[in-house]
């Protein structure tokens, strides 16, 4: 298989590098290149383009953007990004409780469109409201042009420790007290197309995920300790942070993401229902132990 990998184009992986995939990508460098597999960075937005046109194979991009164009894809049925609780990196900014935004404008980071829709879904499905929305920055709250301003990320974590004068609702938190269930923000996503013509490389990636994440969780302190100067925060603050974020794709996790899936098509978001389509094929239920 390695000869016939060494000859193929290398797959083009997109994978974001905020704090909150750190013990996945920082695992994922150590342990060195790998031939058939290339690496591409971007923000959540910039890496769901990247991969609708064809110019990545597979890439951890937004729910979202699975669901809009889930015909045309795969999931990778190990991990994603998720959070059973608050996340502390999916933030509402304002400087009035969030209830009392009703007809108010909220600005609207341009980096996620999962964390969007399920502000949406948030603020006018769960607490009644009907703000307006814009694309903007934080400094146009600043400014007083918008009363809130949805943020993610390392900006997100930032403005936390910044701003506390600031109100902030973290949507992870807030849709698990409505649902129950957790959320799942971003997916191991691969063009179907991609798939067929380079299974072998496909199988690589999967067994090299597995092995970053497993060598992410069992150097989380470490990890922490590299990445908290980003923000900065201490530490300690880091390793709670990233052991909020959880990377296994449990059957738990399904159920939340199909929760959001039904409530996007209830809205009228989506034209129809996307389904689960998992990476079909041998080797998954083997690949799922390995993860434990």
């Amino acid at each position: 298989m390695q000869a016939r990998l060494d000859e193929m184009k290398p797959l083009k992986i997109g994978m974001v590098n905020y704090i909150n995939t750190s013990h996945l990508y920082i695992p994922w460098k150590e342990l060195g290149p790998a031939p058939s597999l290339e690496m591409v960075e971007g923000t959540p937005s910039e890496l769901n383009r990247l991969l609708a046109r064809g110019e990545l194979d597979v890439g951890l991009v937004s729910s979202f953007a699975y669901a809009r164009d889930f015909r045309s894809y795969y999931i990778l049925p190990e991990l994603c990004i998720s959070a059973n609780g608050p996340v502390e990196s999916v933030l509402l900014f304002s400087r009035i409780p969030a209830e009392k935004l009703d007809r108010e404008e909220i600005s609207l980071t341009p980096q996620s469109a999962t964390s969007v829709n399920l502000l949406y879904i948030i603020l006018e499905d769960f607490l009644g409201i009907r703000p307006r929305y814009a694309r903007g920055e934080f400094r146009h709250l600043e400014e007083g042009r918008s009363q809130g301003y949805l943020a993610i990320g390392d900006e997100a974590l930032r403005l936390a420790r910044e701003r506390p004068d600031l109100k902030s609702l973290d949507l992870a938190r807030v849709w698990l007290e409505h649902t129950g269930l957790p959320f799942v923000f971003a997916l191991w996503t691969l063009r179907k197309e991609s798939f067929e013509k380079n299974r072998e490389a496909f199988t690589l990636l999967r067994e090299r995920l597995v092995q970053s994440y497993k060598m992410g969780i069992n150097h989380l302190e470490r990890i922490s300790r590299q990445v908290a100067d980003r923000i900065p925060m201490p530490p300690d603050a880091c390793l709670r942070y990233l052991r909020g974020i959880e990377l296994d794709f449990s059957m738990e996790k399904r159920w939340g993401l199909e929760e959001f899936f039904r409530r996007l098509y209830q809205r009228n978001t989506l034209a129809e229902k996307p389904e689960l389509q998992f990476i079909p094929g041998p080797g998954t239920k083997i690949i799922q132990e390995n993860i434990q």
